[in-house]
């Protein structure tokens, strides 16, 4: 068995949906603006993705109920921990073989300026051909739309890498842009040389969730997350 079928193996044996493996050389000008050198010392990422349970996405529009929140935060909060107990673990095996790897956080900010982690795992996802970034600015997948989450591992294994990154399927529709409750998106298509402030204002964002309630009140919006076609279509099908 080749390496990536290993790693694959592994992941699937821990609950992960998707395991892809991507070359950063494209994007490591952009990595090492976020990140710094360190992570722009790894040619390779590998992503792990696994998709939120669709019964809990669906009810977001009934959020203002406190137990469609909770179930939803808790949802997101235990989907995080699996991923990163799962790159831990993929990780380990990697560097058992003797490479050098670096597991992120699924979901960790480091610059509360920029509202960003060291690392995107939206931009792994999308080199290892998963997907699109949409105008949500989410990864769109086309099984589950954006209802995936992910986590990366920095890694100079020898892997296969995938060579075929997906065109944006978005086109006419705005149901992100429309649905927003602050209109924190613009509606404009992504594109790698434009920075994100193009089609999403973060802080928007920010400031919304951090409105919507006191004390034991959960935040909770995703509401681009549950409109997206992609990840409706196909509501039947997933598990």
């Amino acid at each position: 068995m080749d390496l990536n079928k290993e790693i694959q193996s592994l992941a699937k044996a821990n609950g992960v949906f998707y395991c892809g493996v991507a070359d950063l050389s494209r994007a490591k000008e952009f990595i090492m603006q976020q990140g710094g050198s360190e992570l722009g010392s790894y040619p390779y990422s590998i992503s792990l993705g696994i998709h939120l349970f669709k019964d809990i996405v669906d009810r977001l529009p009934d959020r203002s109920q406190h137990s469609v929140a909770l179930n939803y935060h808790h949802c997101y909060e235990i989907t995080n921990h699996r991923l990163d107990i799962a790159a831990s673990i993929v990780a380990s095996y990697l560097q058992d073989k003797g490479y050098r790897v670096l597991p992120l956080p699924a979901s960790k900010r480091i610059d509360d300026e920029r509202l960003c982690a060291s690392f995107s795992h939206k931009l792994g996802a999308r080199l290892a051909g998963f997907g699109w970034i949409g105008k949500s600015c989410l990864l769109i997948t086309p099984d589950h739309g954006p209802r995936v989450r992910w986590v990366s591992i920095l890694t100079d294994a020898p892997l296969e890498t995938s060579h075929t990154i997906m065109d944006s399927k978005c086109g006419n529709c705005n149901a992100c842009v429309d649905i927003c409750p602050v209109q924190a998106f613009t509606g404009h298509g992504f594109k790698e040389e434009e920075p994100r402030e193009i089609r999403y204002d973060a802080h928007k964002c920010e400031r919304y969730i951090n409105s919507l309630g006191e004390g034991e009140k959960i935040k909770v919006c995703g509401m681009c997350l549950y409109v997206c076609p992609y990840g409706q279509k196909n509501r039947h099908l997933q598990n």
